[in-house]
């Protein structure tokens, strides 16, 4: 494996030295990716009539937030407590909140004969609302396993307002592009269905 060069966001001389141990599988290179990931829903809404429905009813999905770590199309690697890699030879086709949202609104679809909407598509009020901040969307060494965790917040017509934190770990996972990409999309589907089910009730 090649040179590793970590990006440091915080940390000291041990951290740098404990996260040699990954040497060659992680870096900020300027070569591009070998491969990129895209997330794709496990479950989707077949193709046929089209969904009618209220927009006021609608459950409207909204962009999450989250950290700088995840606002790149790099995918971050904690290293440990204070300390974040990017692993190499594999990128974000899209940014990582954008595309969750994504998965868990064909979820939705695929659960409920409701209208989905994702922020964007057009301006509307539904009966339900989903915000959120993404805190975790890839790979963490100490454990070697991939990590989706995000905190959501239900805004219902009247508002009130409930909120819940989501997480699913996939362990065993080598810090290399393949295994890692596969991990995340499995993390993500998991995370999706248990957000759907707390929506749909």
């Amino acid at each position: 494996m090649s040179a590793f060069r970590p990006k440091i966001v915080a940390g000291s001389a041990i951290a740098l030295a404990a996260s040699l141990l990954l040497s060659g599988c992680l870096g900020l290179g300027g070569k591009a990716p070998k491969q990129l990931i895209s997330l794709v829903p496990t479950s989707s809404v077949q193709a046929g009539p089209a969904v009618t429905a209220d927009s006021k009813n609608a459950i409207v999905i909204m962009d999450p937030e989250s950290d700088r770590s995840l606002e790149m199309l790099r995918v971050p690697v904690r290293v440990n407590a204070a300390t974040i890699a990017y692993l190499t030879d594999v990128a974000w086709i899209e940014k990582p909140s954008r595309q969750f949202r994504g998965v868990l609104a064909e979820t939705l679809r695929t659960r409920t004969q409701r209208l989905v909407v994702e922020d964007g598509d057009f301006d509307a009020v539904g009966s339900t609302m989903l915000t959120g901040r993404l805190l975790a969307m890839g790979y963490d060494a100490p454990t070697q396993s991939v990590v989706v965790r995000i905190d959501m917040q239900r805004h219902e017509k009247g508002g009130a307002i409930t909120s819940r934190r989501f997480e699913a770990v996939v362990p065993g996972i080598q810090a290399k592009a393949a295994p890692v990409a596969a991990a995340l999309g499995t993390a993500v589907n998991d995370v999706a269905g248990q957000v759907a089910t707390w929506v749909v009730g």
